[in-house]
């Protein structure tokens, strides 16, 4: 594991410290291996590393998981780390995820409005923000070869049996937080899934040696 002194804002290191590994079954770290794989067999080989979430509308789960990755990889010190997310189709980043990733401390800027508006979402002060918006997975702002796919839900795991250009597809699935949405159980739901899904990124990441 390596170690280092993070540059992230001090809010997101305080949730990232809180964050508990440990409590990952066995089983669920099975489903993580294939990651940890690609990813240490291109910081072996010194190649960047690519890696598109995928879901299907690009609204929840992808977001969460291309911005907590890209969080992880800079939270350790691996470099050349390159985080993107698709859908089978585009929606929009649904509100709820950007305003729960907000809540753990990224600083989010509404770039553009609209049906699909465009997010500027920072984790550091001296790094590129991630731009976070909706759009299909073989969209231009997403890598066309070298990269792994991986789906983070079962309808597009089972929609895209084959994802062109991707040198691995890998099956990470989540449960949709969108099944809370206008309950009193919303804000909290949407955290839990977004802390599972930096839990689990924190162990992937914590795994990889340079």
């Amino acid at each position: 594991m390596i170690t280092t002194k993070s540059n992230l804002f001090s809010e997101i290191e305080t949730v990232i410290q809180g964050l508990k590994p440990e409590t990952i079954s066995d089983e669920r770290k099975i489903v993580l291996q294939p990651l940890i794989e690609f990813i240490q067999n291109k910081v072996s080989n010194k190649q960047d590393v690519r890696i598109n979430f995928i879901c299907t509308h690009n609204s929840r789960r992808s977001h969460l998981s291309q911005v907590w990755a890209q969080t992880m990889a800079n939270y350790f010190n691996i470099k050349k780390v390159f985080c993107y997310s698709g859908g089978t189709e585009a929606t929009a980043l649904f509100p709820m995820a950007a305003q729960t990733l907000e809540n753990s401390g990224f600083k989010i800027k509404t770039l553009s409005e609209g049906k699909n508006p465009v997010y500027s979402i920072k984790y550091t002060q001296n790094e590129h923000p991630i731009i976070g918006f909706s759009k299909k997975l073989d969209d231009d702002f997403n890598p066309k070869s070298e990269f792994a796919a991986i789906m983070t839900c079962d309808s597009a795991n089972e929609a895209c049996p084959f994802v062109p250009g991707a040198d691995k597809r890998i099956p990470i699935t989540f449960e949709d937080p969108k099944a809370f949405d206008n309950t009193p159980l919303q804000e909290e739901k949407y955290m839990e899934r977004s802390l599972q899904i930096a839990t689990e990124l924190f162990y992937i990441f914590s795994q990889i040696n340079s």
